[in-house]
């Protein structure tokens, strides 16, 4: 029987082209042979530990052949991923193992700056079922820097490299990816293996992506993202593609990476592309970073004009724009391949995807006009299982009859291409993360000094929008905007936590109580 495994991807490469290189980081190179096996060590090493199929397992890891490695190990052994943002606190990490019914944890101990395993550790101790911690250590020889915690070198030493990939079916769960309405805590996204695998073969539509002519793809993108793993990492791995990873986003060392390793594919966030604008000067060879470029591709937040223009300009390439969310795994529209791209359009539905504009706040359509803005709805083979263990919540975001409501406001032209209007409106968007101030305004109020928070987003030069917090303090109380951010700081993930700090006396309010947040900036 065909197995609709996720894993088939790097199994079917790894079987046709097992010479090939499938992950590069520096000077060390995997070949595909390489990858298949050590992911089968891994999926080994969780079947001795006693997970079973239909089990979650969570990864926090940055962008390092690790994380590829212990992704496709889980789908073999049957489990679910749980991919985990390197930048979480102990008490988040907490949070969406025990939200998840995680079994098993594996992060990596590296720099502060890419993941701090202690955080992980101290997150895995606060929950009960999740049983197995796996350290994986900057130095493979080196023994654990946490006590009580196996690192991974010791876990696959003497597991066997191969190993009979579970079968799965198509709607089984494969990935569980934490997202968030703009109130409550963040939610898991159940994403099927069908969903993630037909996401990653639709490169062929969108990129023109060829198993024949295989692309060079330099990762920049957060792999425990979803545009990070569909676009990237499970996109090059279906076409034998080869993956170059950047643990961490730097424009100049990402321009050099680009140069030495001929990358052909190109996809990040715009501020990605501004910064490798801002980083261009004599000292780098434009002309050369040109001809290899094939595919430059963007999400996470609306493209500026003037980038867009730009990047064409120097590097003769147009950038292709999409749009999706976790909940869609993650890629709903993009511009078509080989065509003309409609600047500050997100595109046109993808192959096997449809998509409609909605009457804020319910399931009937907006009568169409070329100015007629509704919510973007979208229905498909993309489409999320649900939020884990959250029945109203995925009965509220998706219809009896399968559509998605993105909560982001749109509208269409005539021809079918579709432009944002205005994300959600609480939702933050700063470097590409989405925060919800809902939940930062939450931690604020543990602060033994504030009565009272609002968050807002405010207009930020690189980041697109930074975050603000406007704070009441308690009667008697006494804090400074810096003490509060630097409590802050300390408190959450360094994409959320608010730069910007302002006391006020009081808050703009309705007569219900709600917080006018509009008056606020």
């Amino acid at each position: 029987m065909p197995s609709y495994n996720l894993a088939s991807l790097l199994e079917d490469s790894a079987t046709r082209y097992p010479e090939r290189i499938a992950l590069v980081l520096g000077d060390t190179r995997l070949t595909y042979a390489q990858v298949d096996a050590a992911a089968n060590q891994v999926a080994n090493l969780l079947v001795s530990r006693g997970i079973v199929p239909g089990d979650k397992v969570a990864l926090s890891c940055p962008n390092l052949p690790y994380f590829t490695i212990v992704y496709y190990g889980i789908l073999k052994a049957g489990a679910a991923v749980v991919p985990l943002n390197v930048l979480l606190k102990s008490r988040e990490v907490a949070y969406h193992l025990e939200d998840s019914d995680a079994k098993a944890l594996f992060a990596f101990e590296g720099t502060p700056e890419l993941a701090i395993g202690k955080e992980a550790f101290e997150g895995f101790n606060q929950v009960e079922g999740c049983d197995n911690f796996f350290v994986i250590t900057a130095d493979p020889t080196a023994a654990s820097p946490l006590e009580g915690a196996t690192t991974f070198a010791q876990g696959v030493a003497q597991q066997p490299p191969t190993f009979s990939s579970v079968q799965t079916d198509e709607d089984d769960t494969a990935v569980i990816l934490y997202t968030s309405g703009t109130t409550g805590q963040p939610k898991g996204a159940e994403l099927r293996h069908r969903n993630m695998r037909d996401n990653a073969l639709a490169g062929a539509d969108l990129f023109g992506a060829d198993a024949d002519r295989p692309d060079t793809y330099l990762c920049v993108l957060p792999l425990f993202h979803s545009f990070g793993q569909s676009v990237i990492q499970n996109c090059a791995f279906a076409f034998g593609g080869t993956v170059v990873m950047l643990p961490r986003f730097e424009p100049a060392p990402a321009l050099g990476l680009m140069l030495k390793e001929g990358v052909t594919f190109f996809a990040g966030v715009p501020t990605m592309y501004w910064g490798l604008l801002g980083a261009l000067d004599d000292t780098v060879d434009v002309a050369t970073l040109a001809k290899n470029l094939r595919v430059a591709a963007a999400g996470g937040s609306a493209l500026p004009v003037e980038v867009h223009h730009e990047f064409e300009k120097r590097f003769g390439v147009t950038i292709l724009e999409g749009y999706g969310l976790s909940e869609t795994s993650p890629v709903a529209s993009f511009s078509p391949f080989g065509g003309k791209p409609r600047v500050g359009s997100i595109g046109v539905p993808i192959p096997g995807v449809e998509m409609k504009l909605l009457e804020p706040g319910t399931w009937d359509e907006v009568e169409w006009t070329p100015d007629a803005i509704g919510e973007i709805a979208i229905k498909g083979h993309n489409i999320m299982k649900g939020y884990y263990q959250r029945p109203e919540a995925t009965e509220e975001a998706i219809s009896p009859d399968g559509w998605f409501r993105s909560g982001d406001l749109g509208k269409r032209d005539e021809d079918g291409w579709y432009y944002i209007v205005d994300r959600a409106k609480e939702m933050i968007i700063r470097g590409g993360f989405n925060v919800y101030p809902r939940e930062i305004e939450e931690v604020l109020l543990t602060h033994p000094a504030i009565s009272l928070a609002a968050v807002i987003g405010v207009p930020h030069e690189s980041h697109g929008e930074e975050i603000k917090a406007v704070v009441i303090l308690k009667p008697g109380a006494t804090a400074t905007p810096e003490e509060i951010v630097a409590w802050a700081k300390d408190t959450m993930a360094a994409y959320k936590y608010p730069r910007i700090v302002e006391i006020v006396a009081a808050l703009p309010m309705t007569a219900t109580g709600k917080i006018l947040k509009r008056e606020l900036s």
